[in-house]
């Protein structure tokens, strides 16, 4: 066996490791409470119970610490919304249960809504250098339903499927961004997520 090779049975084998799952679990409370650039890896390392170097054994560093956890989230997001929205028929109720869904997601785990909402965004690498694939799966349930709505005449046809789903998704995203950093909640998330939905959906019906 290579080293590349060695290396890809390696990455392919870590996250079925029971260290991996405690070492994202504790960054997550650690990125949290410090912020990404003020926390350490030995306070993640003490937080897992593990010794500092068995960090390294499966993160190259912080950065792919923060950005392995955001692909394990990112998955189960993923495996949840599709689960919601093809439970519904109607594609318009289907943008609002994506609404809906991701705004809740926001509102039950507000640890992991501040990591990606505003830590996730502090990383250069994650920023720069990282291939976004999870996101463009989850851009992609948006522009499927907005697809399945102007196949059944409900849409208009001239909707742009690359500007449609990220207004909508942006639409989301800043409302979330807003929830994470502000100490006071004014309505809360079914109602703007109804909102949302309802100004983005008058644009685009027939």
């Amino acid at each position: 066996m290579n080293g590349h090779s060695l290396v890809v049975e390696i990455v392919g084998k870590r996250k079925d490791n029971e260290k991996y799952h405690k070492i994202i679990e504790a960054a997550t409370k650690v990125f949290a409470k410090n912020g990404f650039y003020q926390s350490r890896v030995a306070q993640i390392a003490k937080e897992a119970g593990v010794a500092d170097g068995t960090i390294y054994i499966y993160f190259e560093n912080k950065d792919d610490i923060l950005i392995s956890l955001f692909e394990e989230q990112m998955k189960a997001v993923l495996d949840n919304m599709v689960c919601k929205v093809s439970a519904i028929d109607d594609p318009a109720e289907k943008l609002e249960i994506f609404a809906s869904t991701h705004l809740g997601l926001i509102e039950k785990n507000k640890a992991m809504a501040e990591i990606i909402q505003v830590e996730l965004r502090q990383s250069g690498k994650f920023m720069k250098e990282y291939k976004n694939e999870r996101f463009l799966e989850y851009l992609d349930i948006i522009e499927d339903i907005i697809i399945e709505g102007q196949k059944r005449g409900l849409f208009r046809k001239d909707v742009i499927l690359t500007v449609a789903k990220r207004a909508f998704f942006g639409a989301l995203d800043e409302v979330s961004r807003f929830w994470v950093l502000s100490s006071r909640k004014q309505y809360d998330t079914e109602t703007v997520a109804k909102q949302i939905s309802d100004f983005f959906l008058n644009g685009i019906k027939k």
